[in-house]
């Protein structure tokens, strides 16, 4: 019989006690087949199996006992629009060191080119000695050796729109990781950065990462 009610409150929890309310407390929970949530078995018990969150969880002890405690999200890392395989990387990430701040994760077209052009200021030959050869990073270098005129962020990264704009999907792809979402950037820091690059470099499904481009400190992961 008390499978039988489990089974019946697990599609309606509104009907179960509150475990911090007056009667919550006082319930004999064994009278159901599971242990007081404030015994040391309790505390400890797999209320998931019942779809109630833990009593000592943050969720459990403010539960309703209504629905179904909903899955914490991070709204950074949502942000991102990343894969799936990054976004779970990322998430592994954030989840062993909270501080670490992403600056980049999927980008469309023009972002993509704002984001070759923050580095070309600082380097005309960035993307050449950045990218694996392809013939999307040659003919972004080849726009930025024919336009030498060109030298502010928002005119380079035009130009490099418009070559963007020119190439196959199929091209795309092997110029950059962030156009899929199968990649993100992470802050450089200095505090913990030796315990922080290991995790990036375990992260499962992770490709590659770069803790420089061309001389640039850039935290690089791709999947």
């Amino acid at each position: 019989m008390v499978d039988d009610w489990l089974t019946k409150h697990r599609f309606a929890n509104s009907c179960l006690l509150h475990p911090d309310s007056p009667a919550g407390r006082d319930f004999d929970w064994q009278s159901i087949g599971i242990p007081h949530p404030h015994s040391p078995a309790g505390r400890y018990f797999d209320w998931s199996g019942i779809a109630l969150p833990s009593p000592d969880s943050p969720v459990g002890r403010h539960y309703s006992g209504t629905g179904s405690p909903q899955t914490q999200t991070d709204p950074e890392i949502e942000a991102l629009g990343l894969s799936a395989v990054a976004k779970k990387a990322a998430y592994e990430l954030k989840k062993k060191h909270p501080s670490v701040k992403f600056t980049s994760g999927r980008r469309d077209k023009l972002e993509q080119a704002h984001a070759m052009a923050t580095n070309v200021v600082l380097k005309r030959n960035w993307i050449e000695n950045t990218y694996v050869h392809s013939a999307a990073r040659d003919a972004c270098q080849k726009w930025v050796d024919e336009n030498k005129d060109k030298k502010t962020t928002d005119s380079i990264a035009a130009g490099l729109k418009k070559v963007l704009d020119g190439l196959t999907d199929a091209q795309l792809a092997r110029l950059s990781k962030h156009l899929s979402g199968d990649a993100f950037d992470v802050q450089p820091v200095k505090k913990h950065a030796s315990e922080i690059k290991k995790t990036i470099r375990g992260l499962p499904g992770l490709g590659r990462f770069l803790e420089q481009e061309d001389g640039l400190v850039r935290w690089h992961a791709q999947f």
